[in-house]
């Protein structure tokens, strides 16, 4: 009898240590990346001139192009309409007094990969945003496809930067939740769904400090509860609720004309 209480307190105490270790180590992580950040590393000084953002007329993308703008980098803007990318490169150089080059390329299109190519040669590029995405104007059925490109991206994300890092290259997957964007279709920004603004600041201040981010710590503290708390069947009701909702209200408005 002694020596099973005696197993057992020794059970119990090493649980309560591994439990503690691992709270306290969770709570130093999250003050490092959501409280300190990395401090100056994300500037134009420490990485290289320029800085390379797809999909960076609109929302989240151009949101990127400005703060990059603000901490020092010359700017790349890349993205389909000509029109646009001159308005957004007038604004950026005017406001932030920095050099910007604009490259028009259709991510729907395969044969634009030279002129991508052209346009960036003999740059010191320090930061490339590959935020562009090709994806229909409201939620569609099938949704399993982009879920596997996006986790495709992620895994990738991560593998790449396993195999850089020790050159000095850093890469980083983000995974935000909604940010107020054309996108997706969400006008009024809240706590838990931030302007492309605020997201873009937030997340700038994790790089280097996590391979893969939410960007955002309301976001974070979301990603938690859907990947470790909530069941995957509840997720996904949700998940379809939320999209059958956004498909509805386009649907209706297109009809309304």
């Amino acid at each position: 009898m002694e020596l099973l209480t005696d197993a057992l307190y020794w059970i119990g105490a090493v649980t309560v240590a591994w439990v503690s270790v691992s709270t306290l180590g969770c709570l130093l992580n999250g003050i490092r990346v959501w409280i300190v950040g990395n401090g100056n590393l994300m500037r134009a000084a420490k990485l290289g001139k320029w800085a390379v953002v797809t999909g960076a007329t609109d929302g989240i993308g151009k949101a990127y192009a400005e703060e990059l703008a603000r901490r020092g980098f010359a700017i790349v803007l890349i993205s389909r309409t000509q029109e646009k990318l001159d308005e957004v490169s007038k604004a950026i150089e005017s406001k932030y007094n920095v050099e910007t080059k604009t490259i028009s390329a259709d991510f729907g299109s395969v044969d634009i990969y030279p002129k991508i190519e052209s346009g960036l040669a003999g740059l010191e590029i320090g930061v490339l945003v590959n935020n562009v995405g090709v994806s229909y104007s409201y939620p569609e059925f099938f949704l399993n496809i982009p879920d596997i490109d996006s986790a495709f991206v992620d895994f990738f994300s991560r593998g790449l930067d396993a195999e850089y890092k020790s050159k000095g290259i850093i890469i980083q997957s983000v995974l935000p939740f909604y940010v107020t964007t054309k996108l997706s279709k969400i006008r009024r920004p809240t706590l838990d769904i931030p302007t492309p603004e605020r997201y873009v600041k937030a997340q700038l201040s994790t790089v280097g400090l996590q391979t893969q981010s939410n960007g955002y710590f309301p976001h974070a503290i979301m990603g938690w509860v859907t990947t470790a708390l909530l069941p995957a069947k509840l997720l996904n009701k949700y998940v379809m609720s939320m999209g059958l909702s956004q498909r509805a209200r386009y649907l209706k408005k297109q009809k309304q004309g």
